[in-house]
């Protein structure tokens, strides 16, 4: 996500890894402005328990802005108890949809430790092909990482660490200091 007001801001990435009934979710802790490391410990990666119900969302992209959208996710999913994919529906729709929220530069990772999915502000919730979905700076790198990992021996885990720290050596813009959530 690019914002015309914050030129040069780039940080994280994000990735979900689901295998044998667990799911994963990683980030990293960088956060960058050019070529200048802001921060390398940031919380990307939430636990929710809307309703009871575990859900951990990951976000990349501006702080306040998925803030505001956890928020709104944490609402959709109290008033739809047990129903991600709804609430992820509606949150995109809301936020494809809305004035203020169309303006919002972020997307989500959410599970419930059943589904992933990735929530856009176009309008987006997309389900991974493979078991692992990824965002942010490094996301394709981990994403590609991941996918070759899933022929290995690791678990959800050990896939999701070993993919996350492949992404930090070949992404300037995404380090080791891992948050990591497990569901399942």
């Amino acid at each position: 996500m690019s914002d015309e007001r914050f030129p040069g801001w780039h940080g994280t990435t994000i990735l979900a890894v689901r295998r044998a009934g667990r799911v994963v979710v990683a980030g990293d802790g960088q956060v960058s402005v050019g070529q200048t490391v802001m921060k390398g410990t940031a919380r990307k990666v939430r636990r929710l328990k809307p309703g009871g119900h575990d859900v951990v969302v990951g976000f990349a992209g501006s702080t306040a802005d998925a803030f505001t959208l956890l928020e709104r996710l944490e609402k959709k999913l109290e008033s739809a108890p047990g129903q991600l994919a709804r609430a992820c529906v509606d949150l995109a729709k809301d936020w494809r949809m809305d004035k203020y929220l169309r303006n919002l530069e972020a997307m989500l990772i959410v599970t419930d430790g059943k589904d992933i999915f990735v929530v856009t502000g176009a309008g987006d919730v997309l389900e991974p092909e493979h078991d692992v979905a990824a965002i942010g700076s490094g996301g394709n790198y981990a994403l590609a990482a991941a996918r070759g990992l899933m022929e290995s021996d690791l678990d959800a885990e050990g896939v999701a660490r070993k993919a996350m720290a492949i992404a930090a050596d070949i992404c300037v813009y995404t380090n080791g200091n891992l948050t990591v959530e497990v569901l399942g």
